[in-house]
């Protein structure tokens, strides 16, 4: 994948918008826009990680600086096949960053994380990453509860991201695992552990 691609699509799923409640920096980010399988799956020799940093070097970082911000991660729709780099990705993008930069990271904002994804950070988050990011994820199950910490207007929230908080609220049961969205399965869905792509990811970290 050439650079310019690989920037284009990662701009579409982190960006910079707005201030919370408290006056910090906002780094949203889709899961859903993050091209998984298309970047990791041309770095088979780490360039997918490769192009991941170094789009968060030139364009994220230096947008934050040392100062404090929060992450809002908007976890629906997400398939692990198509849009989950795997654990030992998402450990080392966490280690990979500068020490400023993971002082000033406040909160972790989980948008729609549904039951699977509770019950995997539950059990391996602590021995998975470091307890300092641990302790800064907050699981939010509907947007009304986000507005609880940044104003309406300064996060921009895709439609489908409305559209699966609607479908939630109208059938509870999903956020359990008992009732299936009428959307693809997201990340998490399934037994974390239980594909062989899952196993690789724990192999690589242990």
């Amino acid at each position: 994948m050439s650079v310019d691609r690989a920037e284009r699509l990662l701009e579409e799923a982190f960006k910079i918008q707005g201030r919370d409640k408290k006056g910090r920096k906002i780094l949203r980010i889709v899961g859903k826009f993050f091209p998984a399988r298309e970047l990791m799956g041309a770095g088979q020799g780490g360039g997918g990680d490769e192009a991941l940093q170094g789009f968060l070097e030139r364009r994220v970082f230096p947008e934050i600086g040392g100062a404090p911000f929060v992450v809002v991660y908007m976890h629906s729709l997400v398939q692990r096949s198509e849009n989950f780099p795997g654990v030992a990705a998402l450990r080392s993008a966490y280690e990979a960053l500068p020490a400023a930069v993971r002082d000033g990271l406040r909160a972790v904002y989980f948008v729609h994380p549904g039951l699977q994804a509770r019950l995997f950070f539950a059990t391996f988050g602590r021995f998975l990453f470091s307890a300092g990011l641990y302790r800064k994820l907050r699981y939010v199950s509907r947007l009304e509860f986000l507005w609880e910490h940044m104003r309406r207007g300064e996060v921009e929230v895709p439609e489908f991201v409305e559209d699966h908080d609607e479908e939630l609220e109208h059938r509870p049961l999903m956020d359990y695992g008992l009732v299936e969205s009428d959307h693809h399965h997201r990340a998490f869905d399934d037994p974390a552990i239980g594909s062989a792509a899952s196993m690789h990811s724990l192999r690589c970290i242990s």
